[in-house]
């Protein structure tokens, strides 16, 4: 803040006229000496000098407010972003959708029983979330980002989930069946208890996989599995499984 102190008083007209060096100098002297005599004025008055402090303190009070509502703008936030995906529930394409997801996870915002069946989510980082009890049936995962994810109870029924990458994911109890897995990675991923019925497992990385517990692989194809734990997929076959490289045939 910048402190107002009075100036020097101005020159007499007599003494600064005689400065004109030329007569066609003086209307431009005359100007500048009675805007001299304004700014002496105000500088001497009081209020200008309780104006700029009172201006300062206002920058202060905003300052304070804006941190102070920064739960409600987080809230707001959050608000609009479930609205985004609720209002395109059931519906195709993205619609805002990959982003509203990654911006509530980003804020550690459980998505317990998010619906985002048949979306267009190619792409979608994940990573960590809690989607207990999620829907994503038909929903279009490829290359997404799900290492980590908590994925028990969910629905990925026809889910296409090429190339994703679902690294120490959590699928006890999941309903994959008839999902695409094509080169998918599921490395140190829990399958206990999920269901992989018609499931293509062609090229998945299987590295450190939890099987045991496996309910169901019938007609699932682990033509070309990678890093299958040792066993697999001798029980697989002998669970109904198929090794079909050509998923015409």
């Amino acid at each position: 803040m910048i402190r107002r102190h009075p100036g020097m008083r101005p020159a007499s007209w007599n003494q600064r006229n005689q400065r004109a060096a030329s007569p066609w100098l003086r209307p431009f002297l005359a100007i500048e000496w009675g805007l001299e005599w304004v700014a002496f004025g105000l500088g001497r008055w009081a209020l200008l000098e309780v104006l700029e402090y009172l201006g300062t303190f206002s920058v202060l009070i905003a300052v304070i407010f804006y941190f102070a509502e920064s739960g409600n703008r987080v809230k707001q936030r959050h608000y609009q972003a479930w609205q985004v995906i609720n209002t395109a529930q059931g519906k195709g394409g993205s619609g805002g959708r990959i982003e509203a997801l990654q911006e509530l996870n980003a804020d550690k915002v459980p998505l317990v029983g998010v619906d985002v069946s048949s979306a267009f989510l190619q792409g979608l980082n994940l990573k960590n979330a809690n989607l207990l009890r999620s829907n994503f049936s038909s929903a279009d995962l490829r290359n997404s980002r799900l290492a980590g994810v908590d994925l028990t109870l969910a629905t990925l029924n026809t889910a296409n989930l090429r190339g994703a990458v679902l690294d120490g994911a959590t699928c006890a109890g999941t309903d994959l069946r008839n999902a695409d897995l094509e080169g998918a990675r599921l490395n140190g991923a829990n399958l206990s208890g999920a269901m992989l019925d018609n499931a293509d497992l062609r090229g998945t990385d299987l590295a450190g996989i939890r099987w045991q517990q496996l309910k169901s692989i019938q007609g699932a194809n682990i033509a070309g599995v990678r890093n299958a734990p040792p066993g697999l997929v001798k029980w697989a076959l002998a669970s109904g499984a198929i090794d079909q490289p050509n998923a015409d045939q």
